[in-house]
């Protein structure tokens, strides 16, 4: 390293001990600008040289995250990282969501091997929206509409949700697979997620698995309360009652669900067949359940 004319430990040493481990090329040039004095380097010496020498002299490696609809992304990691804080990287901000916090609270027996990250949109004005149980018919006839953002990184698939603003409202830290700290999800605004958008968790069955494993752990306070502040125009609080009920939580639980207004009715997923009614959730749900 030409440029520099300080120990050449000094430069790994302060990325290896940088916690983000995963970073994008113009988190690497903000590195360079805020060290290029302290350590004596060239206006010449680019983000380029910079990445070839932690390459040649450290511990970092180029990831290609491939899309088929999308431009591929460079990222940059520092020694051995974990799919899940490569995904993180993906867009500013984002959180685990969907499917992968359900594997990360330990509400499913599937084995993932998509990644699921929400980048919530940007706030947008609010709108009246006026309710009609032709337009709820209507909507839910077809199947529900998926992420095609998606990127593959080795054996697994990362797809990228663009989420209801919420101010990432409800997410917190939770322990990676190798005891990484990754941000997902809490508990409660899971199975909220889950219930609203099954096809990220595997579908309705593994909805419901997901409600039954979690019973003796959410809070029934912290779900309505997260639900309500969702403000969502559909009610899917009958959706919620009902995978509470089915999943076999205590009356005091569901009673919260069941005593708010049910003007609709209402489906549990998308795309039914010849689905069967119950009638105290006012809800349709598939004959198989």
């Amino acid at each position: 390293m030409r440029a520099a004319t300080v120990p050449e430990k000094k430069i790994v040493a302060t990325i290896a001990k940088d916690p983000r481990r995963v970073f994008t090329i113009s988190q690497l040039s903000g590195i360079l600008q805020k060290h290029r004095l302290e350590w004596h380097l060239a206006s010449s010496f680019s983000v380029e040289d910079f990445i070839e020498f932690l390459e040649t002299n450290g511990g970092l490696r180029r990831i290609k995250l491939v899309s088929p609809d999308y431009s591929d992304l460079t990222r940059y990691a520092w020694g051995e990282v974990s799919p899940y804080r490569l995904a993180l990287t993906i867009r500013k901000g984002a959180f685990l969501s969907h499917g992968t916090a359900a594997f990360l609270h330990d509400i499913t027996d599937q084995l993932p091997s998509t990644i699921y990250v929400n980048a919530e949109q940007s706030p947008k004005p609010v709108r009246e929206s006026v309710l009609t149980q032709e337009g709820i018919d209507r909507a839910f006839k077809a199947q529900q509409r998926t992420s095609n953002l998606v990127y593959g990184y080795a054996e697994w698939r990362i797809t990228v949700i663009a989420g209801k603003n919420t101010g990432r409202m409800e997410v917190g830290l939770s322990q990676g697979p190798d005891n990484e700290p990754l941000e997902a999800t809490k508990l409660e605004r899971t199975l909220i997620d889950l219930a609203v958008r099954p096809a990220y968790a595997g579908g309705p069955h593994a909805v419901l698995e997901a409600f039954r494993l979690a019973k003796d752990r959410v809070s029934t306070n912290v779900l309505v309360a997260t639900l309500k502040k969702f403000d969502y125009v559909y009610p899917y609080h009958q959706i919620i009652g009902f995978y509470m009920e089915r999943a076999g939580y205590p009356p005091e639980k569901t009673n919260r669900l069941s005593r708010l207004p049910k003007r609709f009715n209402f489906y549990l997923t998308h795309g039914m067949k010849n689905p069967e009614y119950v009638e105290a959730w006012k809800l349709f749900v598939p004959r198989d359940f």
